[in-house]
């Protein structure tokens, strides 16, 4: 069997004592993140990327050791398991390769070749087998096969006995492993995916035009375009499949398979071989290369989204201030609510500006005495329907204020999502849906990422044919994206909701429940070490939790640090050695430059881990994440309609997909920027240039107000 973390070393490029020790943590049921962080001393810093690129081998490769020993064992009950066999099954390396050599002992329902076998003809087949060699004898397979005739068997012609024996051969052809394998790699590399739109579909009529004669290579097709043709196979708008050239694979199984040179045994192979492929191996192969590729292009889809997620999460927060969020509507009217510098909501009301001029006047008097009255200093607008002409009613209202707060527009993909869970039901049953809408929308801008951790991360709409992908593991790597950008920016134990704390190293669901409950009955957490008094929170939990969670104002101001509790003593002695007492540890960072790091050095931290600890004492508690930025949209335009080739406008990207980056520019659908228009050189990835959450300036290049397609483009565009 293989050697698991030999192997893994090899293939990512790692130390063998890498691999064992971070296999060693992960068994001990360290998380990513906190091994990432606090035990790069034991992996030699292995980043989060390696760390899960290592884990997600390390699973397969597991798999695919059980499962061996499972085929291994059938193999054996059946007396067929050769030295030769075992050997190749025991170095197999993919699971394709691994079902390939198992197919022939596979339990089979029951086929053409198993009733010719019942028919008493497995003697026949070999017969003819025998014929099969270099200068082999001639013989009448007529004669022979007119022995087999039976009645009782079911055997009334030589031609029948033939077609069995012919039936037997081409399975045991069509299961040979190493023909499956170089088929698989000829569709792979000289295919062509194929796809036609069906005759229901009249030109023009469907979204998937493009794909009405598409053609192009396996090996070139991008991964968007291959879920699109699988998307338009599922909703029957479209076929396709892959077209190659038969009569070169024919021409390969015979050079492989024939080897006499009679020719009453040589068509006899030809025409066996000829179905052995069309009935037995095409459709199966040319199945298992378009789910190659699927699964291909789901992993880079995947990709894209945690991308996409990722920068999303990490969007600059505006900052914990008192904030006035509207969710707009015409007709409905606009839902406002208040929110205070924690987040918590204060008041909400409903304003009608978009109605009559008595309604807008009122309106108006109501948003400026919210805006007084609270001393708001953010005001957050929903960018869905009516967005801009509420935009446009809340700059009126500044107008007749002295103090002005920041004005933002929202993206609000998914709150709605998140107005209608079980979560905002729990958090506010008293609200109508609409209002926790509005609340979400001001959370977001005030801290992305402790609210968009609430709601499922397929809902907030940066993902690219997020539903034709494999959803188990696009929920897996949408998760560890969502944790690592989480512990990444730490959280405040003291004002973090439990679904924020759910994503903590360490922290279950119903420790997330306990530490809110705990805080609920006894107050703000004054120290790390409170932790340990929270139910189900054992030692184990808090070494891996514990560097994740900051407490402001608290006991000790290395609590208020991504500093590790285990580290503290570590700091006590540069503290003294500084002369500086520790409750002042936290702001003596120009001190620090001349600090001699080997001189803490232990057999537990060492220089990797005090490096971390200087830099996070140099600047305590700092946020991670970006300076916070927003786009104004230009004024007067609101639709499509409004738009013109050529204009320049400022806008804010939405999504960033394989072939380009969608940006929002104010007109409630967001125009795309192709690949091609992102910039002034070659880009063969739009994430190199690009991210979700920018600021960007586009040039308009095309409209086509019917479809709803707005093409931009970055390049004639000073940045």
């Amino acid at each position: 069997m293989l050697n698991i973390p030999q192997l893994l070393a090899t293939e990512i490029n790692l130390k063998p004592h890498q691999v064992q020790n971070a296999l060693s943590l992960l068994a001990e049921g360290a998380t990513i993140p906190f091994i990432a962080r606090y035990r790069k001393e034991r992996t030699d810093e292995m980043n989060e990327v390696q760390l899960r690129e290592l884990a997600d081998r390390y699973t397969y490769l597991t798999e695919l050791e059980e499962r061996k020993s499972v085929i291994l064992s059938a193999i054996a009950q059946l007396g067929k398991l050769t030295d030769e066999l075992k050997a190749k099954i025991s170095s197999c390396l993919q699971k394709t390769e691994l079902e390939d050599l198992y197919l022939p002992y596979r339990p089979k329902r029951r086929t053409r070749a198993t009733i010719a076998r019942e028919k008493g003809l497995e003697p026949l087949a070999k017969f003819i087998k025998s014929l099969n060699v270099k200068n082999g004898a001639t013989a009448s397979l007529e004669e022979e096969a007119a022995k087999y005739i039976s009645e009782a068997k079911g055997v009334k012609t030589a031609e029948e006995a033939l077609k069995g024996a012919a039936d037997i051969l081409a399975e045991e052809v069509a299961e040979k492993a190493e023909l499956r394998a170089y088929i698989r790699d000829y569709l792979l590399e000289e295919g062509v995916f194929v796809s036609r739109i069906k005759d229901d579909y009249p030109e023009g009529t469907t979204k998937f035009e493009m794909y009405r004669n598409y053609q192009i290579k396996v090996t070139n097709i991008a991964p968007h375009n291959m879920l699109a043709l699988c998307r338009g196979e599922t909703e029957k708008v479209l076929s396709f499949e892959i077209a190659f050239d038969e009569d070169t694979v024919l021409y390969y199984l015979e050079s492989k398979e024939i080897k006499t040179k009679v020719r009453t045994i040589r068509d006899f192979y030809q025409a066996m071989l000829k179905d052995a492929f069309n009935r037995l191996m095409k459709v199966s192969l040319m199945g298992e290369v378009i789910s190659e590729i699927k699964v291909y292009a789901d992993m880079e889809s995947i990709k894209t989204f945690e991308t996409n997620l990722r920068e999303l999460l990490l969007s600059a927060p505006a900052g914990m201030k008192p904030t006035l969020a509207i969710d707009p509507g015409f007709r409905t009217g606009c839902k406002v609510a208040v929110l205070d510098q924690t987040g918590k909501f204060l008041e909400y009301q409903a304003v009608f500006p978009h109605q009559a001029a008595e309604q807008r006047a009122k309106a108006a008097q109501t948003v400026k005495n919210l805006i007084e009255k609270y001393k708001i200093e953010l005001i957050a607008i929903g960018n869905g329907t009516a967005s801009r002409e509420t935009e446009e009613f809340v700059t009126q209202v500044l107008e007749t204020i002295e103090h002005k707060p920041v004005k933002v527009m929202v993206n609000e993909s998914g709150a709605s999502i998140y107005s209608a869970s079980s979560v905002a039901l729990e958090e506010f049953p008293d609200l109508d849906i609409t209002v926790r809408g509005a609340i979400s929308i001001g959370r977001r801008l005030q801290d992305p990422l402790a609210e968009l951790v609430k709601i499922d991360p397929k809902s907030i709409g940066v993902g690219q044919y997020q539903h034709d992908v494999d959803q188990k593991l696009l929920k897996k790597k949408l998760d560890e994206t969502v944790e690592s950008c989480v512990n990444y920016v730490g959280v405040d134990l003291n004002m973090a909701s439990k679904e924020l704390l759910t994503s903590v190293s360490g922290i279950t669901a119903t420790v997330a429940n306990n530490i809110v409950a705990y805080r609920n009955q006894n107050g703000a957490f004054k120290n790390r070490r409170q932790l340990l008094k929270v139910p189900k929170l054992g030692p184990k939990a808090f070494e891996q939790a514990a560097g994740f969670l900051r407490i402001r104002g608290g006991d000790n101001p290395l609590d208020n640090t991504a500093v590790h509790p285990e580290s503290y003593s570590v700091v006590e002695a540069i503290a003294s050695d500084l002369s500086v007492p520790l409750n002042q540890v936290t702001q003596i960072g120009e001190k620090l430059k001349k600090t001699n790091l080997k001189k803490y050095v232990t057999d537990s931290v060492g220089e990797p881990t005090l490096r971390d600890i200087l830099s996070e004492l140099e600047k305590p508690g700092r946020d991670p994440r970006a300076e916070f930025k927003y786009a104004t949209f230009r004024e007067g335009i609101k639709e499509i309609r409004d738009l013109k080739v050529g204009m320049e406008l400022e806008g804010m990207i939405t999504n960033v997909a394989n072939f380009g980056a969608f940006v929002d520019i104010g007109v409630h659908q967001d125009g795309l920027v192709h690949i091609s228009q992102l910039a002034d050189r070659f880009v063969d990835d739009p994430n190199k240039v690009v991210k979700v959450g920018q600021v960007v300036k586009v040039q308009v290049l095309e409209i086509n107000e019917k479809l709803k397609r707005i093409s931009l483009s970055m390049k004639a565009v000073k940045q």
